[in-house]
């Protein structure tokens, strides 16, 4: 069984389980103790590295309920003007001096036990669809918000507990916005939280209308122990209204669930789509290219799977040297000319 967050995604300040929970084998997850990437490739990329919008989605953390009393609304009778003709908003009655002094500027600090910005981070860095969604909130408060889906987005590899608390921060001020559940689910999935993760995007599912996060679900319900679950979810939805990057991650996740009931052939079968191509990169193929190697070597089937190993790396090389423009995601690889040389 291998480490789930070798796939982890980001949450959308980029716009994919880790450690051992009861079905936590992906099938995209490279064996390495017998083999070296290719002279050239990336030694930490990750297969699903998938990126989602900058810095994610926004949350509302705490904003207060009507019902909710604070401790200054209500004074004691003694502390009622004696003269019984105190305006609604005097502060020189007799109660004043037994009002909470006001905050210095040092402790007027955020609710919750916040983690803080650096002064650096703006929340116009976050992406502008992310924004847009923001636009329901008070200025003050989605730049708040936005700040730390920034936040989530860039810590999310390095230091995934504390972009997670970034998220549960956003979350308490803006819990009605979809793109903050979203960050709150993938920053929960990468600390392997995987039941908090999927009810979090179950919500964010039903807020946003959108089935772009069903492979991480399917992958939830699999980090749970549920891998007939994730087939069943995973099936929920016609793979053609998918768009092609979720297509290959779900048959990335539904072929690790065959893997966790021990059907290797249905896993192979699973991961047999269309975007499959060897001849062609793009920027799902290293990651779909693991997960076919990874079931051949479960088969037995060793030479074919080293075959597909070498062509993740190359499609991994070619993608980082293509530099391709914003907007395109693919380059050509032809096998035959292949020079090991090249890659030096």
């Amino acid at each position: 069984m291998s480490d789930p967050s070798s796939r982890r995604p980001k949450p959308r300040t980029d716009r994919k389980p880790p450690t051992g929970k009861p079905a936590d084998r992906k099938p995209y997850d490279r064996k390495p103790s017998d083999r070296k990437p290719a002279d050239g490739a990336s030694p930490d990329r990750k297969p699903y590295d998938r990126k989602p919008r900058d810095a994610g989605s926004a949350g509302a953390p705490g904003e207060r309920k009507p019902y909710e009393r604070k401790p200054y609304e209500r004074k004691p009778a003694g502390d009622r003007h004696p003269s019984g003709d105190r305006k609604p908003f005097d502060r020189t009655g007799a109660g004043a001096a037994r009002r909470p002094p006001r905050p210095r500027d040092d402790e007027d600090r955020p609710r919750h036990d916040d983690p803080e910005i650096p002064e650096t981070v703006l929340a116009n860095q976050l992406d502008k669809v992310a924004r847009a969604e923001l636009k329901t909130l008070s200025k003050d408060n989605a730049d708040w918000v936005a700040r730390h889906l920034v936040m989530a987005g860039m810590l999310i590899d390095e230091d995934a507990a504390l972009a997670h608390k970034h998220a549960l921060s956003a979350s308490r001020r803006a819990g009605r916005i979809a793109v903050v559940r979203e960050t709150v689910g993938i920053t929960a999935y990468a600390l392997g939280e995987f039941e908090l993760a999927l009810r979090e995007l179950r919500t964010y599912r039903r807020i946003s209308g959108r089935d772009d996060q069903l492979p991480l679900m399917v992958d939830c319900e699999r980090g749970i122990g549920r891998p007939e679950k994730a087939l069943e979810l995973g099936r929920s939805v016609p793979k053609a209204t998918l768009e092609t990057p979720v297509q290959v991650a779900l048959a990335i996740a539904m072929s690790g669930a065959r893997l966790d009931l021990g059907q290797p052939e249905a896993a192979l079968t699973e991961l047999q789509i269309p975007q499959l191509d060897p001849e062609r990169a793009f920027a799902w193929s290293p990651a779909l290219f693991d997960a076919y190697a990874t079931v051949l070597e479960d088969l037995g089937r060793t030479e074919e799977a080293e075959q597909w190993w070498q062509r993740s790396d190359r499609a991994t090389i070619a993608l980082e040297r293509a530099a391709i423009p914003e907007g395109e995601d693919t380059v050509e690889i032809i096998d035959e000319d292949w020079d090991e040389d090249a890659a030096h």
